[in-house]
């Protein structure tokens, strides 16, 4: 396993990471949640991503179930939270979401019980908030560092300007600003990581936690013949999910790359991860999985990496055709 350190903090994580958005509670129990994780964690992962919204709590709470009974050295693993979108769903009342200091400070601690931990690793902001001061947050973040709580902060799917404005504040008040990030990035989703946030890494530094580096499984080529039972895909309420990567353009892209992974002997996951790693901007990318089988195969792409050449980049970009431009004028 290799570990990058998170931009510019001290924090280590291993370039392959475990999270549970879809999967736990809603894919897979208790007993393929510990084989997951414990594949995961033998194999050098020491980070494990997850959110309170994420099955409404019952993904932390599951993940909190596992992690106890491992009793793994807690020095030896890292694990985080988000807070927005509040975990009570439509029963959710005012001050129950967003980025208000109430939400935040609550929010922290109903993770710490649903995950049965002492502090959070790597505490983020799921999504910026224009209703609440920008000031208000990174106060409210620096106050949970130093109550130890979080040890780091971070945003998500915040937009270059935002963090950098959270970075204005930060240094304006001498408070910790926020280290990470955690955006979508894959082989069809490279605005964010491969233009908006150029300025960020250059500027301040920053780490990345990304997401979804498959496209929802997309980038497995299991979708190129349509949607199969049992798919993430194919569940309940993740029809926007659907809309998004089941175009007929996007299907003959995945199809062109499942040659090309082919003529190098790999699958496509591997590859997909392994193109997503090879940017040097990414800490590491958050794994789902919901069979070892599945795992086993994703984690091929620390194997794969050598073999994405500058040749092989290119054959990739001929068949994407979306690299983000960047506006020089």
């Amino acid at each position: 396993m290799e570990y990058r350190r998170m931009g510019r903090s001290g924090l280590q994580l291993s370039v392959l990471s475990l999270g549970s958005w879809v999967t736990f509670h809603k894919q897979i129990n208790d007993g393929m949640a510990d084989e997951l994780m414990s594949l995961a964690y033998e194999r050098g992962i020491n980070f494990f991503d997850n959110a309170e919204a994420y099955a409404l709590g019952e993904s932390e709470k599951m993940m909190g179930r596992i992690l106890k009974q491992k009793q793994w050295d807690r020095t030896s693993y890292t694990v985080s939270s988000k807070a927005y979108f509040g975990w009570r769903g439509k029963a959710n009342k005012p001050n129950q979401t967003g980025l208000s200091r109430k939400h935040l400070f609550e929010a922290c601690h109903e993770a710490l019980q649903r995950l049965q931990l002492d502090y959070l690793d790597i505490y983020f902001c799921h999504r910026p908030d224009p209703a609440v001061p920008i000031e208000e947050v990174v106060w409210t973040m620096h106050n949970l560092i130093q109550q130890g709580k979080i040890l780091y902060w971070g945003t998500s799917q915040w937009s270059g300007a935002e963090i950098m404005e959270a970075h204005r504040v930060a240094q304006q008040y001498h408070l910790i600003g926020p280290v990470v990030e955690q955006p979508q990035y894959n082989m069809f989703e490279r605005f964010k990581m491969e233009q908006d946030y150029l300025p960020v890494f250059r500027n301040v530094g920053m780490g990345t936690t990304i997401w979804s580096p498959l496209a929802a499984g997309f980038l497995t080529g299991k979708y190129n013949q349509g949607i199969p039972e049992g798919s993430r895909l194919a569940i309940e309420g993740f029809d926007w999910l659907k809309d998004r990567w089941v175009q007929d353009a996007k299907i003959e892209k995945a199809k062109q790359l499942v040659e090309l992974a082919a003529e190098l002997g790999v699958s496509l996951a591997s590859l997909a991860i392994a193109w997503t790693i090879r940017n040097p901007h990414v800490t590491t990318a958050i794994l789902g999985a919901t069979k070892k089988e599945q795992l086993e195969e994703n984690l091929k792409a620390l194997d794969v990496l050598p073999l994405l050449t500058e040749e092989i980049m290119h054959k990739i970009e001929g068949i994407l055709q979306n690299k983000p431009v960047l506006d020089l004028a």
